[in-house]
């Protein structure tokens, strides 16, 4: 996908569709133009057919006698009211036009940019270009059929009219972001045989060839065992698809200190063990290593922006099958960290790989700030719905830039509290810790269970159950797997890199 930013409509070139953007009771929101598609749209205005309401869409076709004319197609584009705009608002709105473009199988769109002011021009450019990246985007390798019936179309060309060329580097930059969400949404999307723990750490092995700046290093179960990560060789061990622990590294900023470790829940399908999942429970848990997927995806686009900044992705990555290896209900297993848990619910396996990796990192890597993110609990979805991810913090700083980076790409996060005398639920009898402390506040006490395993460094647990994995497409995710976090984490470094 290629764009080019045009100064004004009498530039443009050629296209399958022209974009118009109009306000919800206000009209034409871009510039003046005038001809046969003027007046077309001032009919289909006057009509009152088409209202201006947020992501509505009114194709049109204009005379083409007219030696105006570029587009055979137009597409009025409502934005909403102007005094309630924001970069969220324009990413529904423009994803929406992608939509309709690519029903009607436009390869070659020109979007008319609305006018702004001054100090608004960032939050259109980001909502706008996003919205459009985004949307356009489609998983379509696993069909046939379909595909011979209805072959998938993508934009292949972009014109946005009324950017300035300075904009140019800002839009690359939300380009190679839109490329690492689609990384993950590949992975997410992807079937479970396919996507196995092997395949992920040859994919993070596959970074070193994009960059000379990241080294990813491989645990594999023989390593595995000699560091004694009893509880990723637990959770993968009745599987035929072997455990490992993938570590990728990103040195953007050598001479400081800093040390930012993203590391993320990679189970490649979940069955849920002895403790299994019912049929329903079951169907969308390919998608149950969407956090190392993140982390991944989120170490390799900092290094493709040339963040100045330190930061390593960790993810422990298994498959928790079921069979007469299964690791046992009741057993008692000991962590990197020495920690021993009794295991009272196979299913809560995600947090048991992410104690092991968490405790790895704290002593190996001297990282200065953490944080894990994982599609950890239904219960969350449950709380907070498949828009928003909830998260704890124990440091205010992360907890401040998180929510920072949240305001500015429309990844909703919720801060839960950390309630530490919510502990008590995993005392065990015989080992150091349960593993699960009962049905209420069950998120939080698998935060505080993981709270364990990271000592006093700065951290923050993001729980994604929702957004990683939606039960249908909505705006500009198109798929089910969504990528959601990938823009977030690289928010958040970019800040740390500033």
């Amino acid at each position: 996908m290629n764009f080019t930013i045009v100064p004004s409509l009498e530039k443009r070139e050629a296209a399958d569709l022209l974009v118009v953007p109009l306000w919800e009771g206000s009209g034409l929101a871009g510039r003046f133009f005038s001809g046969a598609s003027k007046e077309t749209v001032e009919v289909a205005l006057k009509s009152g057919d088409f209202k201006g309401k947020n992501g509505e869409g009114m194709i049109l076709y204009p005379n083409l006698d007219s030696n105006q004319e570029k587009e055979p197609r137009l597409l009025l584009l409502g934005l909403g009211k102007a005094d309630q705009v924001s970069a969220e608002s324009l990413r529904r709105a423009y994803s929406n036009a992608v939509r309709l473009a690519l029903a009607k199988k436009a390869k070659t769109v020109n979007f008319l940019v609305p006018e702004h002011k001054a100090d608004q021009h960032e939050a259109f450019l980001r909502g706008i270009v996003e919205g459009v990246f985004l949307t356009n985007y489609a998983f379509s390798r696993l069909k046939y059929d379909a595909l011979k019936e209805n072959p998938v179309v993508l934009l292949e060309k972009i014109h946005f009219i009324g950017f300035d060329k300075k904009d140019t580097l800002s839009i690359e930059k939300l380009k190679t972001i839109a490329s690492g969400v689609y990384f993950v949404r590949e992975l997410v999307n992807g079937n479970a045989d396919e996507v196995t723990p092997r395949m992920l750490a040859e994919t993070a092995l596959s970074f070193e060839k994009a960059s000379a700046k990241l080294k990813t290093i491989i645990f594999d179960k023989k390593k595995l065992e000699q560091e004694k990560m009893g509880l990723i060789l637990a959770v993968g061990r009745a599987s035929p698809n072997d455990p490992y622990l993938i570590q990728t590294s990103y040195k953007g900023n050598p001479g400081s200190k800093e040390h930012i470790v993203l590391v993320g829940k990679g189970i490649t399908y979940d069955t849920g063990g002895l403790t299994l999942k019912p049929t329903e429970g079951m169907l969308a848990m390919k998608c149950d290593m969407s956090g190392a997927a993140t982390v991944l995806g989120a170490v390799l686009t900092a290094a493709s922006l040339g963040l100045k900044v330190n930061v390593t992705a960790v993810a422990p990555v298994a498959e928790n099958a079921i069979g007469s290896k299964s690791y046992k209900i009741g057993d008692v297993y000991r962590s990197y960290s020495g920690r021993t848990v009794e295991v009272n619910n196979t299913d809560a396996e995600g947090r048991l790989v992410l104690a092991d990796a968490l405790s790895y990192t704290v002593h190996n890597l001297k990282p200065t700030c953490v944080i894990d993110i994982a599609s950890l609990t239904g219960s969350m979805v449950l709380a907070l719905g498949e828009e928003i991810s909830g998260f704890y913090a124990t440091d205010e700083r992360a907890a401040q830039d998180l929510m920072a980076a949240s305001d500015k790409t429309g990844e909703l996060l919720c801060r839960m509290p950390l309630y530490m005398d919510y502990k008590e639920a995993l005392k065990s009898d015989i080992a150091d810790t349960l593993n699960t402390g009962g049905r209420d506040a069950g998120p939080m006490k698998a935060a505080l269970f993981l709270h364990d395993f990271v000592g006093t460094v700065p951290w923050i647990h993001i729980d994604f159950a929702g957004p990683c994995y939606v039960s249908k497409p909505k705006y500009y995710n198109p798929t089910k797997g969504t990528g959601s976090g990938l823009r977030l984490l690289v928010d958040f470094l970019e800040k740390r890199s500033e």
